[in-house]
């Protein structure tokens, strides 16, 4: 599979985190992508990708104190119309072994973006399914692959994926996708 969504508790935080996509616009910038090296997690990112991380990290912190908690989240997810148990918050909280301040939100988020495949690789697994070379995915083929190739998507995690997929029309635009898996920004392509 090209991403794996699978509820392990981080990475559920992770997919939960890019579920505020609709709601936190990404990054259209273009130019020259961060360099991912070095101890220092800022430096891992370019500034719009920091603010934009900001800006997550903000609407997920309800009460505004600088961390994020069981009650924070919570809290987000009534806003957005969804009705979340404490056990399921207090599992997404679980992932980080002190307060979630933006820093360790930045070094979390982080850690999940590097954790992709390289982006030649998930460009050649994309690729395989784009046999005319258009960019774009038909979305009940790229449907049927994720639930009978590989490790198999639930139906759930299909879901989520479409939730924060670019689509044009019934196509997934594979293209844009990989900025965002491996970016965490929704890239416009280069003319």
């Amino acid at each position: 599979a090209v991403v794996s969504t699978q509820s392990t508790g981080s990475n559920e935080f992770f997919v939960q985190c890019l579920l505020l996509h609709p709601v936190v616009k990404m990054s259209k910038a273009k130019g020259k992508k961060p360099q991912r090296s070095g101890s220092n997690v800022f430096a891992n990112f370019d500034q719009q990708q920091i603010q934009e991380f900001k800006e997550a990290f903000t609407i997920i912190d309800q009460d505004r104190d600088g961390f994020i908690s069981e009650k924070d989240l919570k809290d987000m997810w009534a806003s957005l119309g969804i009705i979340q148990d404490d056990k399921f918050c207090a599992e997404m909280v679980k992932v980080s072994p002190g307060q979630i301040n933006f820093t360790a939100f930045l070094t979390f988020m982080g850690e999940k973006l590097a954790d992709t495949d390289p982006e030649d690789v998930l460009h050649n697994a994309f690729a395989c399914f784009d046999v005319q070379n258009t960019g774009f995915i038909n979305q009940q083929q790229f449907t049927n692959a994720l639930t009978q190739l590989g490790d198999r998507f639930s139906k759930e995690e299909i879901n989520q994926m479409y939730d924060v997929a670019p689509m044009k029309g019934d196509s997934v635009d594979w293209k844009r996708f990989i900025k965002l898996i491996k970016y965490g920004g929704d890239f416009e392509e280069e003319a």
